[in-house]
C-alpha cells in the first residue's frame, strides 16, 4: 500500500485547499474551478502544472473569464470548496459544546486540559482503540482556548438577548443590585423583562464591577454606558427594580435621582422580597437585646475555632440533631427565622455548654424573659419566611407580590385580638413556654405594640395596598363590574367585547395571566398594553440573588482575580449559543487569514503585475460563495 501524501499549508500558493475523506485521506481541491484530485496529487508539481495549465497563473489570466467558473451551491460543499473538512467541523463543535458545559457547570476552564481531556484519552484507548484516542487528542481544550470558546458564546448571547430588547413591543423591565465578591470587589448585577412574542421573557442582562466607589451615580453611570456601549437608548427601560444601601439603590438615592434626570418615565420600585430588615428596625428595647445576645452567643461559639470544636463533640456526645450553627448575617440570602429557630431548640445544651465554658453570656441566655423573647422571635421570623418563600420565584409581578404582602398584614388584626385574649396560637413557640397567666400580660403588651408598629411600617415602606378598582379587569376580565370603569373610559368597549369571546375565556382559564395578555396583544392591543405595563416590571430581585449565589462558585479564593462576566452569562442564561453562526464565522476568519497568506506571498514573489495591484475583499460570510462563482465574491480594484 502506497504511502499517503499530507497537506502543507504552501499548497495555497496554487489556488487548492484540502478536502478530507472519512478515513482520513487529504485530496486537493482547486478553489478555481473545483476540481478534485487524488491523493497522490497531492505535491507541488501537479499542483503548480494545474494551476498554470488550466488557469495560466494569476498574473498572466484575464480575470473576469474566472468569474463563470462554476461552483456549487449548497452550503457543506461551499465549506469544503475552501479547506473545511467535516472532521475539522467536528472537532470546533466539540470544543465549543464542551466549553459550554464548563461555564454551565462553573468549573475552571482548566479542568479540560487538565482532567477531562485525559480522562477521554484514556477511556477511548481502553474501550475504542488507538485511532479513536487520536481524534480525540485533536480536540482544541487548552485553557486559553476554553476562555475564548466562552468569550465568543457570551457575546452571541448577549446579542441575541439585544437584538430582543429592541424588538420588543413594550418598555423593557430592569432589575438591578449590587453584592461584593471574595476579592472585595462591588459587583453590579442586572435582569431584564420584556415581551418576545406570546410570552414574557426573563434574561440576564449584565454583571458588571464598580471600579471605584460605589455612589449612586457610579451605578448610574455602569447602568446607563450598558446602554450606550450596544446603541441602545435608555428610554427602552419602562421600570427598574432596587435593592441595597439608601446611598446607591434605594428609593430616595443619588442613583434614583440620576434616573429620574436622565429619563423621568422610568418607574423606580424597591425589592418586596426583604422584611426580615424592616422587622428588626421596629423591634422594642428588649426584643432587640435578646436578638443581640443571640448573635454574641453564636460568634462565641463559631468565631472561636477551639469553642466550635468543643461544641460539635459536646452534642455528638449527648446525641443532639443540630452541631452547626449559622453565623448571624446581614447577608440578604440568609434568613435570621431558622437562626432563631435552632437555637430556641436547642436551648437548654447551648446553656449548658455556655456554663460548661464558663462564658459571660449565661446571664442573659438562661434568663426566663430572654426565652419568652427569643420564642416569640422565632415563631414571627418563621412566618416573615414563608411570605418570603412565596415570593421566591421567576415570573412575580408587583400585582402579586403586593397581594401577598397585603394577605399578610391583614393578619395583624386577627392576631392582635387573639393575643389580648391570652390567645397565642399563632406563636407556637411562644404558645410553648408561657404556662401560667401571669406571664402572658407582659409579654402580650410588648407583641401588641410591636405589631401595630409593624402594620404601619408595612404600610409605609411598601405602600401595601390593592390594585386600583378600575383597574382589577387586569387580573380577572370576565368577572369584573364593568360598572366600575367610567363610561368615558376607551377600553370599556373592548372589555365588552373580550368578555363576549369563548375561545378567549378558555385561553384565559388555561394560560398564565402574563401569556393570556400577551396572546391579546394582536386582537385587542389597547388591553394588552394596559395589562403588561403593569405586569412586566419585576416586583422583586430574586434573579439578581440566584446570580449572586453562582458569583460565589465563579469569584474563590483561588480565582479572585477572574472577570468572570462572560462565564456567569453563560451559566445563567436561558438562550443557547447560536453554534452554528460562531463556527461559521469562525471557519470564515480561517479563510480570510489563509488568502490573506496567499496574497502576500504572491506579491512578494512577482506573480502579480506591477502595472495592476489587485485587492481581495473577503466577503462577509461563506453563503455569499453559494450559487455564484468563488471569484465573484472578489471585487477587484484597479489601484
Amino acid at each position: 500500500m502506497s504511502k499517503k501524501r499530507k497537506w502543507d499549508d504552501d499548497y495555497v500558493r496554487y489556488w487548492f485547499t484540502c478536502t478530507t475523506e472519512v478515513d482520513g485521506t487529504q485530496r486537493p481541491q482547486c478553489v478555481l474551478c473545483n476540481s478534485i484530485f487524488s491523493n497522490a496529487d497531492l505535491r507541488p508539481s501537479k499542483l503548480s502544472d494545474h494551476f498554470n495549465r488550466q488557469h495560466g497563473g494569476v498574473g498572466g489570466h484575464d480575470l473576469s473569464s474566472l468569474k463563470h467558473m462554476p461552483t456549487p451551491s449548497d452550503q457543506s460543499e461551499t465549506l469544503k470548496t475552501f479547506g473545511v473538512a467535516s472532521h475539522e467541523d467536528a472537532l470546533l463543535q466539540a470544543s465549543y459544546q464542551f466549553a459550554y458545559l464548563c461555564a454551565k457547570e462553573k468549573n475552571p476552564h482548566t479542568i479540560a486540559e487538565k482532567l477531562v481531556k485525559p480522562c477521554a484519552l484514556e477511556i477511548a484507548q481502553i474501550v475504542l482503540g488507538p485511532d479513536a484516542q487520536k481524534k480525540l487528542q485533536q480536540v482544541p481544550l487548552s485553557d486559553d482556548v476554553i476562555h475564548s470558546r466562552i468569550d465568543e458564546m457570551s457575546q452571541d448571547i448577549l446579542q441575541q438577548v439585544l437584538e430582543d430588547i429592541k424588538a420588543s413591543p413594550l418598555k423593557v423591565g430592569i432589575q438591578l443590585a449590587e453584592t461584593t465578591d471574595m476579592g472585595d470587589c462591588s459587583q453590579l448585577m442586572a435582569f431584564v423583562r420584556y415581551i418576545k412574542e406570546r410570552e414574557i421573557i426573563e434574561e440576564f442582562l449584565f454583571c458588571e464591577p464598580l471600579q471605584l466607589t460605589m455612589k449612586g451615580k457610579d451605578v448610574f453611570n455602569l447602568f446607563r454606558d450598558f446602554f450606550l456601549k450596544h446603541k441602545i437608548a435608555l428610554d427602552v427601560c419602562g421600570s427598574v427594580c432596587t435593592d441595597g444601601a439608601s446611598s446607591m439603590l434605594a428609593e430616595n438615592s443619588e442613583f434614583v435621582a440620576c434616573v429620574k434626570k436622565e429619563a423621568p418615565h422610568i418607574v423606580i420600585t424597591h425589592c418586596l422580597l426583604n422584611p426580615h430588615d424592616l422587622v428588626t428596625k421596629t423591634l422594642p428595647t428588649k426584643l432587640r437585646d435578646a436578638l443581640f445576645t443571640v448573635v454574641r452567643v453564636i460568634n462565641f461559639i463559631k468565631g472561636r475555632a477551639p469553642n466550635h470544636r468543643l461544641f460539635q463533640a459536646f452534642f455528638e456526645e449527648i446525641g443532639v440533631e443540630y452541631s452547626v450553627l449559622l453565623f448571624h448575617t446581614e447577608m440578604r440570602w440568609l434568613s435570621r427565622g431558622q437562626i432563631l429557630t435552632h437555637i430556641f431548640e436547642m436551648y437548654e445544651e447551648i446553656n449548658q455548654f455556655l456554663h460548661h465554658q464558663s462564658s459571660n453570656l449565661v446571664d442573659g441566655f438562661e434568663n426566663k424573659e430572654f426565652k419568652v423573647h427569643l420564642a416569640y422571635l422565632a415563631d414571627l421570623f418563621k412566618h416573615l419566611n414563608e411570605l418570603s418563600a412565596s415570593m421566591q420565584r421567576t415570573g412575580m409581578n408587583t400585582v402579586s407580590a403586593r397581594e401577598k404582602l397585603s394577605a399578610f398584614v391583614r393578619k395583624f388584626p386577627f392576631w392582635l385580638k387573639r393575643i389580648e385574649k391570652r390567645n397565642f396560637t399563632n406563636f407556637p413557640l411562644l404558645e410553648e413556654i408561657i404556662v401560667s397567666d401571669n406571664e402572658a400580660p407582659s409579654i402580650a403588651a410588648e407583641i401588641t405594640l410591636h405589631l401595630q408598629q409593624l402594620s404601619n411600617f408595612f404600610h409605609g415602606y411598601f405602600s401595601v395596598g390593592d390594585l386600583a378598582e378600575a383597574s382589577k379587569w387586569i387580573l380577572d376580565p370576565f368577572l369584573f363590574n364593568l360598572d366600575f370603569v367610567d363610561d368615558g373610559y376607551l377600553m370599556k368597549t373592548d372589555l365588552a367585547e373580550l368578555r363576549a369571546s369563548g375561545q378567549i375565556l378558555m385561553e384565559f382559564e388555561t394560560m398564565k395571566l402574563e401569556d393570556f395578555w400577551c396572546a391579546q396583544f394582536t386582537v385587542f392591543p389597547s388591553l394588552a398594553k394596559t395589562a403588561l405595563e403593569i405586569l412586566i416590571p419585576f416586583a422583586t430581585t430574586y434573579l439578581c440573588e440566584l446570580g449572586f449565589s453562582s458569583l460565589l462558585h465563579f469569584k474563590t479564593k483561588s480565582r479572585s482575580c477572574f472577570n468572570m462576566s462572560d462565564d456567569i452569562r453563560v451559566a445563567i442564561s436561558k438562550k443557547v449559543p447560536r453554534f452554528s453562526d460562531i463556527i461559521e464565522q469562525k471557519l470564515q476568519l480561517q479563510q480570510k487569514s489563509l488568502f490573506s497568506k496567499l496574497f502576500k506571498e504572491s506579491s512578494s514573489q512577482g506573480q502579480l503585475s506591477r502595472e495592476t495591484h489587485i485587492y481581495f475583499s473577503i466577503p462577509a460570510t461563506l453563503q455569499s460563495f453559494a450559487g455564484s462563482s468563488p471569484w465573484e465574491a472578489f471585487e477587484p480594484t484597479q489601484v
